[in-house]
């Protein structure tokens, strides 16, 4: 682990994590509902441990990120009414090198202009637009309990 990593630092919260930030602990990953978003649903993968490219994973880990992400899908599909989700993987801003992957829910009436890589017009960075904390551990919950069926 990284002491300047965000995703480190949640991880290292363990079971004292609210439930935005544990949607989801398993198999060498946490799913969590990104902080900054104004898009309900938005989730962040992140491994375990601290890797910052998708070629340090371990096989197994690669291949638990695949279930994970079809997982995530079918969970915010059931949740949230997506007609899809998009997957995402840069880890580039500073402070977030470490590999996270973004699963965000392509709603049906999500403007044309904000569809494909442009949906991250749904993130900001003035606090006063996320979506607040009990909204997103309500969110955490729903997630959770379809993730359990999926």
């Amino acid at each position: 682990m990284s002491a300047e990593c965000y995703a480190c630092g949640m991880t290292a919260l363990a079971d004292d994590a609210p439930p935005r930030e544990r949607v989801v602990v398993e198999a060498g990953w946490r799913a969590a509902l990104a902080f900054n978003s104004t898009l309900p649903g938005w989730l962040v993968l992140d491994p375990l441990r601290h890797v910052t490219a998708m070629h340090e994973l371990t096989a197994h880990e690669a291949e638990e990120l695949g279930l994970l992400l079809r997982r995530s899908s079918l969970a915010l599909q059931a949740t949230t009414g997506c007609d899809k989700t998009y997957v995402m993987l840069f880890a580039e801003g500073e402070g977030f090198g470490h590999l996270h992957v973004h699963v965000v829910p392509r709603m049906p009436e999500l403007p044309i202009e904000a569809r494909g890589p442009r949906v991250f017009a749904y993130m900001s960075e003035d606090e006063a637009d996320w979506i607040p904390e009990g909204d997103r551990d309500a969110m955490a919950l729903r997630l959770r309990a379809a993730f359990a069926r999926a």
